[in-house]
């Protein structure tokens, strides 16, 4: 196996050392590339002084040296690498020795194009503990339970009952089955989540298969400075971008002619039910009202079958 761990780099001065040494602990590992994205920190001098000291560790900026998000950051790298297999890391995040046990075995099946595990949470400071605990607690992210990788995707759309979730950090991809079947990668248009529909569209063109799901391959380090939690939420609401992330998928569901009717017909509930929840209140029973009456339309067109009461939330 030669993988090719994936690192955007933002405001990351503190931690991209430990990012970098816990990828490099795996012979398995062919190279680490870096994207810095026009940090505000120091990180590109600490970029440049890791890839100095170690030969398997590659640096990239932008072209334009600017600033253009996780999402184009990672799709730089992809486009540099030479390794068989992609792996992403964030550049506050870091690998545990067991990161690619599972791989080693499932990649002998020319079969399994993706292996995804669990994640732990560690905290680097006090102060990060109280103001994201709530979210992450002290718990892994993982799905609960080894799939068929047929499951995988509806699993995510929460189709499956109790599925639970997997990160980017614990994903690991054939690179030819990538390239090759999952065409934009990440969209960088998207502010947040590009991981997240990056998730769902490459779980539908890929087979994915449980590796390690009972304890963590990977740790996200949670700070008052994480990219997602700090800077963007500032800007952005949260639940704001569910709405666009959730817009993404059902365009680009409408768009797939061999995706099953029942699965289209769930990702633009799921739409609208995030843009209901996130509309202003006057427009709220509007809204809901033209959505049911689109709903009850269909259903009297014999387009799906589904219980009514079921649609008003």
């Amino acid at each position: 196996m030669k993988i090719s761990v994936i690192i955007p780099v933002y405001n990351a001065e503190k931690y991209i050392a430990q990012a970098v040494e816990s990828a490099l602990h795996f012979k398995e590992v062919y190279e680490v590339i870096l994207v810095e994205d026009q940090s505000p920190d120091d990180a590109l001098k600490v970029c440049q002084l890791l890839s100095e000291i170690h030969q398997r560790v590659k640096l990239y900026q932008h072209p334009d040296k600017g600033n253009h998000g996780a999402g184009a950051s990672r799709n730089l790298a992809i486009e540099k690498s030479t390794g068989d297999f992609i792996a992403f890391l964030d550049a506050d995040d870091y690998f545990l020795p067991n990161r690619f046990d599972a791989e080693r075995e499932l990649f002998k099946n020319p079969e399994v194009e993706g292996v995804y595990g669990a994640i732990g949470v560690h905290y680097y400071t006090k102060k990060a503990k109280e103001q994201y605990y709530k979210v992450f607690g002290d718990r892994l992210t993982t799905v609960y339970k080894k799939h068929d990788p047929k499951d995988v995707f509806p699993g995510q759309l929460n189709m499956k009952g109790s599925f639970g979730l997997f990160s980017i950090d614990a994903l690991t991809i054939r690179k030819e089955s990538l390239l090759q079947k999952v065409n934009p990668l990440f969209k960088t248009h998207l502010r947040l989540h590009q991981d997240t529909e990056l998730l769902f569209r490459s779980s539908y063109y890929l087979n994915f298969y449980p590796g390690i799901l009972d304890q963590a391959v990977a740790i996200r380090g949670v700070h008052e400075n994480n990219r997602i939690t700090q800077l963007d939420i500032k800007k952005i609401k949260p639940s704001t971008t569910r709405v666009l992330l959730w817009k993404e998928v059902n365009k680009w569901a409408k768009s797939e002619d061999t995706m099953p009717q029942e699965i289209k017909t769930h990702i633009r509930r799921m739409y609208r039910s995030w843009e209901i929840a996130n509309a202003p209140a006057l427009k709220k029973w509007g809204m809901i009202l033209k959505y049911l009456a689109l709903d009850f339309k269909s259903i009297r067109s014999g387009l799906y079958n589904v219980n009514f009461r079921d649609h008003l939330w």
